[in-house]
């Protein structure tokens, strides 16, 4: 599958900012299911981009307005082509595999992804609440995963107003309402306390006509857990769905302070975001 891809970002200011030093990742990545055909991105004010890779393996563009400016413009535009990831509930978890995914070699090695932060931290009364209905079945990685991604979709409310991009895992999960960066956090903060090595994906969704999926009108979040053998699989809570060829990888990371679009620091007053992305699929190219 191919698809095109509109990301605008527009800062508005209250009163006129004098200058501004800004990061953005809004290029996708490359990996063994996604190929980025092509990638520009354009700044108004004009401003050229430096770009670099980084420790997440993440293309990384930084920039720097000297002059003033009430508005600040970032339209990145790609085309991408996507191939369908395996099919997560055909994985057969062998003995081997099993073997691996409890050696300590193995979670040395993905140690950034087991570590829990302020974002993907519950508290024990919260992560006994998961663990009394769905069991505690860590000898099978990929099932509790499973299990736990369909308990979240259940037990939690799809809300765009309820949180902010401040909001914890703990907070969100007290709610019972929240948004794909809340039910990516929550579900990282159980997965990393079973010892199940999880990351945290921004990206696209692409949603075709007449499907039900959420989250295609802004950027989308979702996990990926690593599997002996398999490599990272990815799992969509907020649609309760494994992540095949309509989910465009942009961004990882250990929680949604890893993968912001768009930071940056500026001297002048407050401001306003206006967020615009549209995903498109090419029939033809």
């Amino acid at each position: 599958m191919k698809y095109r891809i509109k990301h605008t970002n527009i800062f508005r200011y209250e009163s006129p900012v004098e200058q501004s030093l800004n990061t953005i990742r809004l290029k996708p990545r490359n990996n063994e299911c996604q190929r980025v055909l092509s990638y520009n991105v354009k700044i108004n004010p004009l401003s050229l981009t430096k770009e670099y890779i980084d420790i997440w393996d993440n293309n990384i563009g930084s920039f720097f307005i000297a002059e003033k400016h009430n508005e600040l413009i970032i339209t990145s535009s790609s085309i991408v082509s996507v191939q369908k990831a395996p099919y997560i509930y055909e994985i057969q978890f062998s003995n081997e595999m099993r073997n691996i995914f409890y050696s300590q070699m193995f979670h040395e090695h993905y140690l950034p992804y087991l570590s829990v932060s302020n974002f993907t931290t519950l508290e024990p009364r919260q992560i006994d609440e998961v663990l009394g209905v769905i069991g505690t079945h860590y000898n099978n990685p990929v099932k509790f995963a499973c299990d736990l991604m369909t308990y979240l979709f259940n037990v939690i409310k799809y809300d765009p107003k309820a949180t902010t991009v401040e909001t914890t895992a703990s907070e969100a999960f007290d709610l019972k309402v929240g948004v794909c960066q809340d039910f990516t956090h929550i579900m990282l903060a159980v997965l990393r306390y079973c010892c199940i090595p999880a990351r945290y994906i921004s990206g696209y969704l692409y949603v075709g006509e007449g499907d039900d999926l959420i989250g295609d009108t802004a950027t989308h979040a979702w996990v990926e857990i690593m599997v002996p053998g398999i490599g990272w699989i990815g799992l969509d809570p907020t649609n309760n769905v494994e992540v095949l060829d309509n989910h465009i990888n942009l961004c990882v990371g250990r929680d949604f302070r890893d993968v912001s679009p768009v930071e940056g620091v500026y001297q002048g007053g407050k401001h306003t975001l206006e967020v615009i992305v549209d995903v498109n699929q090419i029939k033809h190219l």
